[in-house]
């Protein structure tokens, strides 16, 4: 407890965490998957967000 205290009492006065952010990192990983070409990879994650941003 006493180790974490920083991040906790962020936590409880701004009420802000990483779900979004880790969200994004696995819908990330799951859909890159695969692409071996770092071009590939770079323009699958961008599409990926055009299409959730659009819709």
């Amino acid at each position: 407890m006493c180790r974490w205290w920083k991040e906790i009492e962020v936590l409880i006065v701004t009420g802000a965490t990483t779900g979004k952010v880790e969200a994004n990192n696995t819908g990330i990983k799951r859909t890159a998957r695969g692409r071996r070409n770092p071009g590939n990879y770079k323009s699958v994650i961008l599409m990926r967000n055009a299409v959730r941003t659009a819709a």
